[in-house]
């Protein structure tokens, strides 16, 4: 991020975004990060992978020793940057585009990775979708539910698909909202589904504590990926994480280390909880 903490004014009117665009570039790893190993033979998904904060935490898995499957919409480029990020470091990856929010897609990714490496022992459910609005009465029926079916329909579905393949030690980590817990007035729809999103976290976790099988979240605040300028306007942009105690947004290399944690040996007596990684804000949550 710049001297001014806060990102300059820009725009990109297709959503989700380009990172190619992006101006500064998102940080994905930090080059103080040292890796150890964390998830050595391990085999994940990241949904959203190809950008934002799911392609840095599928760089930090790798850095740890995971093969990764990234999933993502129809951001080709962006994919293949990603892939290329995690080959830089000696990963094994995968990228597969598709919908999520359709049931068949999440299957393909089962299949995708059991044919490939037979097991699957982290899932990161990650991608998501937001859209402005003054009020309530702006909320069209069709974008209400298409804001839960990339949301929170794609993590039940993904999460069935992989239950039966995930053993004793697995990992499943959701990706939250600060907006679950203080609201946001121009974010209704997608509020809504990062509340639901934690509350499936908290009951799926006590659903599969007797499995062996963590389930935990993340709550980001302001994090500066390609959803950002697709989402608002130029002017708001520029503004954009000046109200954290920080005075910025995160990277999403600010956030994957969280991801990590969860994902890892290292957090496990950790169940139903959410790391809240925001700049600072105290959630009570």
């Amino acid at each position: 991020m710049s001297e001014e903490k806060t990102p300059p004014a820009q725009h990109q009117d297709q959503q989700p975004g380009s990172e190619k665009k992006m101006d500064p570039p998102p940080v994905f790893i930090h080059d103080h990060y040292r890796s150890a190993g964390k998830l050595k033979d391990k085999v994940a998904i990241v949904t959203g992978g190809d950008s934002g904060i799911g392609r840095a935490v599928a760089v930090h898995f790798a850095a740890e020793g995971a093969k990764v499957l990234i999933s993502y919409l129809d951001e080709h480029d962006d994919a293949r940057t990603a892939c290329e990020e995690i080959e830089k470091r000696g990963g094994e990856v995968i990228s597969h585009a598709g919908d999520i929010g359709e049931r068949e897609v999440c299957q393909e990714l089962i299949d995708t990775v059991l044919a490939r490496w037979g097991r699957l022992d982290v899932l990161v459910n990650n991608a998501g979708e937001q859209h402005v609005c003054d009020g309530l009465e702006e909320i069209e029926q069709e974008q209400w539910e298409r804001t839960f079916r990339t949301n929170v329909f794609s993590m039940f579905q993904l999460t069935k698909a992989a239950l039966p393949h995930l053993g004793e030690g697995a990992a499943i980590v959701n990706s939250t909202s600060i907006t679950a817990y203080q609201g946001n007035p121009k974010l209704i729809d997608y509020s809504s589904t990062k509340g639901a999103i934690t509350a499936f976290t908290r009951s799926l976790s006590i659903s599969l504590a007797k499995r062996g099988i963590r389930v935990n979240g993340v709550a980001p605040g302001p994090t500066w990926t390609p959803l950002i300028p697709s989402t608002f306007d130029a002017d708001s942009v520029a503004e954009f994480g000046a109200s954290t105690p920080m005075e910025r947004p995160g990277e999403p290399a600010d956030l994957a280390p969280g991801y990590v944690y969860l994902a890892c040996d290292d957090s496990s007596f950790v169940s139903g909880q959410v790391l809240h990684i925001n700049g600072g804000k105290i959630v009570n949550g």
